[in-house]
């Protein structure tokens, strides 16, 4: 993929995601592959049959923006989606190939950056991702993408870190708090300089995603707001935020449609 036109973030997002990715998926491995046959959301792992957040994906053509090593689009292809995988990143989508090979499950990847989607008008019937694009490129750039590559009707569900997270750290933090630590207002871009973790992510506020989403044709059918068991194990964050997460969600999941 050329970088040519894309934004800074977008390479810088790339740059970490080439580099990181072998270590990425090794330390979480246990957690994105296991069970193929159920499909989970978060970093809490929650079960899609509980959150019903897809529902039947039978026979759509269905997008997922922001692919990484593709676990989740085996696991809505086998619940019968026609899928397709988008990823910036060769080296994810190399992991990608492997994910295939060892499931068996195959769909067609492109490598491309996700505020320019390589498809063309209504391509198809559902958008979504797990902590994917929507994370990593820049919301007013991906959402009117996202309309402009669904059909009428077509769905929009997509997983991100909640503003909570945001509030209560800080780039340099390596737990969330029970303080404010932030400004709410104007949240946009933040810059991670973590030495294993060097990304440009993105966050709205509530009404800052709605006006978003109202003013690219979306309806917003829910917002899930994910809270783990109490007895939620995860890869991606120590135990000790467990409790925390009971009280504050760390992650949420939009579901949306467009008119």
């Amino acid at each position: 993929m050329s970088d040519a036109g894309a934004s800074a973030h977008v390479r810088r997002n790339r740059e970490h995601w080439e580099t990181r990715s072998a270590e990425y998926q090794e330390r979480n491995r246990s957690q994105l592959n296991r069970d193929w046959t159920e499909l989970r959301w978060g970093v809490w792992d929650v079960p899609e049959d509980e959150l019903r957040v897809l529902g039947d994906v039978t026979g759509l053509d269905a997008l997922e923006y922001g692919c990484g090593a593709c676990q989740t689009g085996v696991k809505v292809a086998m619940r019968g989606a026609r899928v397709v995988g988008l990823d910036f990143s060769a080296a994810q989508l190399g992991e990608g190939l492997r994910t295939m090979e060892a499931t068996g499950v195959r769909f067609p990847v492109v490598q491309a950056d996700g505020e320019r989607i390589p498809f063309a008008d209504g391509s198809f019937d559902l958008v979504w991702c797990d902590h994917g694009v929507m994370s990593f490129a820049d919301p007013y750039r991906t959402v009117p993408e996202v309309a402009r590559v669904l059909r009428p009707g077509g769905r929009f569900a997509f997983s991100i870190i909640s503003p909570f997270v945001v509030l209560t750290t800080t780039p340099q933090d390596e737990h969330v708090s029970r303080e404010l630590k932030q400004p709410y207002f104007g949240m946009h871009a933040q810059d991670i300089d973590d030495p294993e973790w060097r990304t440009t992510e993105f966050q709205l506020t509530y009404g800052g995603w709605i006006r978003l989403f109202r003013a690219n044709g979306f309806v917003i059918d829910d917002l899930l707001e994910i809270r783990p068991p109490a007895d939620a194990t995860s890869t991606y964050v120590d135990p000790e935020e467990l409790p925390w997460s009971r009280d504050f969600p760390i992650d949420h999941v939009w579901k949306l449609r467009k008119e």
